[in-house]
């Protein structure tokens, strides 16, 4: 069973090679065989999963070394796989969930004269993001890391006709090199401290390092996380990210790049567990990005941002989560999963709707689109009910049991972050409740294809869309009814990632079904207030421009940009100019003045080669004499 850990990335990389090698003459059929490709290695996961199921815990450990990669004297690495019950939980969500997004995509990208090509990207991902999962080291999971960061840059940037996508691609390309910088030194600093950069090397020595290079290890590891699932101070790249086609915004923010800061964090627990200060500023980090992703989607009027905004703050609860250690890990990954199902369903319902009004993203020219979109409708819906945590859909078990064990971290901590993640659910509720409202309910903010385009709104025709793009939408809505509950069912999730997080005994600070009422009610109170301002009020087709300050902000992301521009940006410009200058004027202009000096020099003494023999004679002639004066001269005084 090892030999086939290496065909869940080697299928999708085959088809990404044929696709992309194949050219043009691949285009009639590319689709169907990229397609085929995530489907043949869901098919290998699920093989794998069912084998390891019948397997004691300490036997479920598959183990395939490829080739020896790097075999110098001081450093041995090999290209070797691993599928474990955390890897496999991941194996199962980007190959199942991406191949639901390659089968929409058929439909979706159907005109689309480069859907060859897009096909090929979409399989690069998968086999990128399936080596990044499976690697056995830390160094092959950095090519993994690499690999994605590759292929969302030519996802994102897909049209790059448009100039907002290449912009939007180099913006994402760039955020996440100043995070995957984290990866490289926190490798560098493994390397010194224990010689080795292997899972089984680095997590079976840490306890004997020092506290100083496993919180170095932790903070950079941190860093690298906050690139990859877009965690302040990296975030910025998110909604921008939108500009490339709807299934890329599906696969990124459901199944597989933002994910990858959250499988860090919780591979490396050994790591965290043993540094506290870096385990604390992963629950810092979680807890500010869960309200900054909140508060940004509250006031977006993009039906793909405010699905980004949200996705920046759901992996919040997840690095929340992972950051509180044995107690989080298990709910972290859960919360992981039942997200994989939910936002892949909405992100495709959006699409789905951007399908039926042209391409048209502003929720405020939507409106009453449930009547003529059924499946879109209630697909979405159910997503909806998800995400906000309504019982029993998948969100109400996962992103509950976070708010429960923020809570149980005791003291002035677990007050702060339990609260933090209340007002976080109840944002949630609002900016959710809102995207509905506006989108499936209310009037018609749009004009029918059969009028004329009157007052800036555009004459559309919307419709369900076609068989190929609804069949994922409603296998995902299934998945965010049910995929909660079953990872519930006698603590099934917790006893399977037991052998890889811990075991844990929670010690809950109050009663669950207090936590639980009070985060319904919660809930209920975003909704309600949702309700108040998007139903019983009309919609105005135009943002209002009087509004407060802190909408403003939310508008703008919260500032980020400008915060990175003026914080990062400008004084790099600044240092870079000022290194220039050093470089030109100083360093250049030493080399070019000691050269200056040896050549005016040289043009001075090639005039005494004039050429002509009377003036070298005469030379002779001066020399001899001043040498026959000199001899005189000295036999006088002695």
């Amino acid at each position: 069973m090892s030999t086939l850990v290496g065909l869940l990335p080697a299928l999708p990389l085959l088809g990404a090679i044929v696709l992309l090698l194949g050219g043009r003459s691949t285009n009639p059929w590319g689709h169907l065989l990229g397609c085929a490709m995530a489907v043949a290695s869901f098919v290998v996961a699920v093989v794998l999963f069912v084998d390891m199921l019948g397997k004691d815990g300490a036997d479920r450990l598959l183990h395939h070394t490829l080739f020896s990669w790097v075999p110098v004297a001081g450093l041995q690495v090999d290209f070797g796989l691993q599928l474990d019950q955390l890897s496999v939980c991941f194996a199962l969500l980007i190959t199942g969930v991406g191949s639901l997004i390659h089968i929409y995509s058929i439909g979706y990208m159907e005109h689309d004269p480069e859907r060859r090509r897009f096909f090929a990207y979409l399989n690069l991902f998968l086999a990128a993001m399936l080596l990044l999962v499976l690697a056995d080291n830390f160094l092959g999971l950095y090519v993994g890391w690499e690999g994605v960061g590759l292929a969302s840059y030519l996802l994102i940037g897909f049209w790059q006709h448009k100039p907002s996508a290449a912009t939007a691609a180099k913006k994402a390309f760039v955020v996440n090199r100043v995070g995957d910088m984290g990866l490289a030194i926190a490798m560098m600093v493994m390397f010194a401290t224990f010689g080795s950069v292997s899972f089984a090397d680095v997590f079976g020595r840490a306890d004997g390092a020092s506290q100083g290079a496993l919180t170095a290890i932790g903070f950079m590891l941190l860093l690298a996380a906050c690139g990859k699932s877009a965690q302040v101070p990296l975030q910025s790249w998110l909604g921008d990210a939108m500009e490339g086609p709807t299934p890329v915004s599906a696969l990124i923010h459901a199944a597989t790049m933002v994910t990858a800061g959250v499988y860090l964090i919780v591979r490396s627990n050994p790591i965290f567990d043993l540094a506290p200060n870096a385990q604390l500023a992963v629950v810092i980090v979680g807890a500010v990005t869960l309200l900054f992703g909140a508060i940004i989607g509250c006031a977006k009027d993009d039906i793909k941002k405010a699905l980004a905004a949200s996705t920046m703050s759901q992996i919040g609860y997840m690095v929340l989560a992972a950051g509180l250690g044995p107690a989080g890990y298990t709910f972290a990954i859960m919360h992981l999963l039942t997200h994989g199902f939910f936002k892949a369903g909405l992100f495709l319902g959006a699409g789905s709707v951007m399908h039926g009004m042209n391409d048209e993203t502003d929720m405020r020219r939507y409106g009453g689109l449930r009547t003529v979109m059924p499946i879109t409708f209630v697909t979405f819906g159910l997503g909806y009910l998800a995400i906000i945590g309504i019982p029993p859909f998948a969100g109400f078990f996962s992103k509950d049991k976070i708010i429960e064990v923020a809570f149980d971290a005791g003291g002035a901590k677990g007050v702060i972050l339990g609260v933090a993640a209340l007002l976080g659910a109840g944002l949630t509720a609002f900016y959710m409740t809102r995207v509905m409202l506006m989108t499936f309910f209310g009037k018609r903010r749009w004009k029918d294809g059969a009028s004329e385009a009157t007052g800036g709104v555009t004459a559309v025709h919307p419709h369900e869309s076609p068989g190929s793009m609804t069949l994922p939408m409603i296998v995902l809505a299934l998945g965010s009814l049910a995929a909660g509950a079953l990872f519930t069912i006698g603590g099934s999730l917790q006893h399977w990632l037991e052998p890889v997080v811990g075991a844990h005994e929670r010690h809950p600070a109050m009663p669950v079904w207090v936590t639980t009422l009070i985060t319904l009610v919660v809930v209920l109170a975003g909704v309600a207030v949702a309700y108040r301002q998007y139903a019983l009020n009309e919609i105005p087709e135009q943002a209002p421009q009087s509004v407060s300050p802190l909408t403003v902000a939310a508008r703008k992301d919260l500032y980020g940009d400008a915060i990175n521009e003026g914080a990062l940006m400008r004084p790099g410009q600044l240092l870079t100019r000022s290194m220039v200058l050093a470089d030109t004027k100083g360093v250049d202009g030493m080399v070019g003045g000691f050269a200056a000096v040896i050549g005016g020099a040289s043009a001075q003494m090639r005039r005494l080669q004039t050429g002509f023999v009377r003036s070298y004679a005469l030379a002779m002639f001066t020399g001899a004499v001043v040498v026959i004066a000199a001899m005189m001269l000295v036999r006088v005084w002695s």
